[in-house]
């Protein structure tokens, strides 16, 4: 190693041995690096150790570094916090960075006034604010507060109530979007009372909400205050509608966040839920990258302290998918929190949910650097060339086989031209024969009937069959093109373990770059497959539950059954309906209404 410089060398000689944060700088003072020690001086001359060598990412940095600076602090937890601001202040090029990181926008509730209002904002410094975000998605902000909006009459202006007073109410008022407190008209009780109803919406409970506009409805009716009614009952309306849309799922009961990961080389993605009554209210996510040198634990505990501790609103119950770097660290800066790793129960369906929606985000972004790659060039040449095909596979299928819950086998195919699905060539095939029926038998069944069906029509064939699965999986889908006579068609299978590809006639499988936009391209069209096969069972699945869960309630027959699975969309949804909702059914009454609520309720 070449001899550091003087000034470098005085630095590393004088470090404290307090905890604290490094910045490594070059020869034009830009910050390379930032890191935090528990002892600034053994860390931060660990980097010139004979044994840093083994680090390539070290030695590129050491090699750039001229200067460092040194900052002290009075725990290890301090020097966690100021390394996740400086990284943010100056995003140095050898840290991990979040991708599009920027200051989200949350929704804030000014509390500490006497007539709050609902704004959106960047700032967390309002005096007294209770704040709900940030939010990733700003069209789901947007629909948030337009449903606020639309629900309370909040007031938008921003005078200084009750202080300033005005001598008439301005358009919100005569449009019904405000009762004018700036004039007088509305009491800070009922206002503030409106308020607590808006952060309760804000926090979830949306069912506490219908209760309270439900009571509220009923009252005014009694004393035949119709117009208050009606816009009660439309405010009703709207909740019922937000209620029961199919991005909102309840799992168990209780509050909790809950953190999903995963995973793809350099890149990772960290998903946010917040689960408030049981119900997924939020969902938020951070996108990371340069990760090559990264452990899980590691890049769990950046995300922690990067994307979750500046959060508004946390609980106290904190699921994680495994345990971060430094739990006792992370632990002295949430004292509060409940830390859990679940392996069953309630928390393991929670987490299982937000590692699926992990998973989903990975994919999303692995599909936009695809689509990025293939702008440049046209993926389905690669793909011939690394596979070593006669032609360009223009058009391509792919197979991929699931089972819904032990009860039946399923065969999902999908046609892809030029890489991209067609939506007229989705195809399901019901496997006849036992659920536990071996995905080979599967395959063959399904590229069987499939080949059977193109000769019998006089359709074209397509230019590569792709089976997601592994060897076994590809040999029962060659046997099958053999039998149909149409043994030239070439197949492969793609192993989604270690992301293999299994060609007939060899032994061993093609590592294909991570990369490449050949296996981008097999990974895009595996994942359509399955996301086509596991949404026909998810389907089929709730059908299956609702349906049998009513056959035995006197005159719910078919058409019935159907009509409450299209209004609820699941067991619990008629569950947790009114008799009034059931009711206002096509072909319900309310005596049938509350049938069904009273036997639903005994089982």
């Amino acid at each position: 190693m070449d001899a550091l410089p003087e000034s470098l060398q005085r630095k590393l000689d004088t470090l404290s041995d307090a905890p604290g944060v490094y910045l490594w700088k070059d020869a034009q003072g830009n910050v390379l690096y930032v890191g935090k020690a528990k002892r600034l001086k053994s860390r931060v001359r660990s980097y010139f150790a004979a044994d840093s060598a083994s680090s390539i990412k070290n030695q590129y940095l050491v090699r750039h570094i001229a200067d460092v600076e040194t900052i002290v602090v009075n725990s290890e937890a301090q020097s966690l916090l100021l390394e996740n601001n400086l990284i943010k202040e100056y995003q140095p090029r050898f840290n991990v960075r979040l991708k599009d990181d920027k200051s989200y926008p949350s929704i804030a509730v000014t509390l500490g006034e006497p007539f709050p209002r609902v704004l959106v904002t960047r700032r967390l410094d309002l005096p007294g604010a209770r704040y709900f975000g940030p939010y990733t998605d700003v069209a789901l902000l947007r629909k948030t507060l337009a449903i606020v909006r639309r629900l309370y009459t909040v007031r938008s202006c921003h005078d200084d109530l009750p202080r300033e007073h005005r001598d008439r109410p301005c358009l919100d008022y005569y449009i019904g979007r405000c009762r004018a407190p700036c004039v007088g008209w509305q009491a800070v009780e009922e206002y503030r009372g409106m308020i607590a109803e808006v952060v309760d919406f804000l926090e979830g409970r949306t069912v506490d909400v219908r209760g309270k506009v439900r009571e509220a409805m009923l009252a005014a009716s009694g004393r035949q205050d119709y117009e208050r009614a009606g816009l009660l009952r439309d405010q009703l309306k709207w909740l019922e509608q937000i209620d029961t849309p199919a991005g909102v799922e309840v799992v168990g009961t209780g509050d909790a966040d809950v953190v999903g990961y995963a995973r793809d080389g350099d890149d990772a993605v960290g998903v946010f839920l917040r689960v408030r009554d049981g119900r997924v209210i939020a969902r938020e996510h951070a996108f990371l990258e340069n990760l090559a040198e990264e452990s899980d634990d590691q890049i769990l505990e950046f995300l922690l302290v990067r994307s979750y501790v500046p959060m508004q609103g946390r609980v106290r119950r904190l699921v994680l998918p495994f345990p971060p770097a430094d739990v006792d660290l992370l632990q002295e800066i949430l004292p509060e929190t409940e830390w859990n790793v679940p392996h069953r129960g309630t928390a393991r369906r929670w987490l299982d949910l937000a590692d699926q929606n992990a998973r989903h985000l990975m994919e999303s972004l692995r599909i936009e650097s695809f689509e990025t790659d293939e702008r440049a060039g046209d993926p389905v040449y690669a793909l011939g060339r690394d596979l070593g095909l006669n032609v360009v596979p223009r058009s391509m299928i792919c197979v991929d086989i699931s089972t819904n819950q032990g009860r039946d086998t399923v065969g999902s195919l999908v046609w892809f031209e030029a890489g991209r699905p067609r939506k007229s060539e989705y195809r399901k095939f019901k496997i006849k024969g036992p659920g536990q029926q071996d995905d080979f038998a599967a395959v063959h069944e399904v590229v069987t009937r499939f080949l059977s069906r193109r000769h019998e029509e006089g359709k074209p064939f397509p230019d590569l069959i792709v089976i997601d699965g592994g060897k076994g999986q590809l040999s029962a889908a060659v046997d099958a093109a053999t039998a149909a006579g149409t043994p030239e068609i070439p197949i492969i299978s793609l192993a989604k373990k270690e992301e293999e590809v299994f060609l007939p006639g060899r032994a061993d499988s093609i590592r294909l770059s991570r990369r490449s936009p050949s296996l981008r391209l097999l990974q895009r069209i595996r994942d359509e497959a399955h996301r086509f096969g596991v949404a026909y069972n998810r389907k089929r699945r709730t059908q299956r539950t609702i349906t049998s869960a009513l056959l035995d309630i006197p005159g719910v027959g078919p058409n019935r059954r159907r009509v409450l699975l299209e209004r609820f969309g699941s067991l619990a949804g008629v569950k947790s309906a009114t008799a009034a909702e059931i009711a206002s059914l096509p072909g319900f009454s309310s005596r049938l209404a509350e049938r069904i609520l009273g036997i639903l309720a005994e089982k």
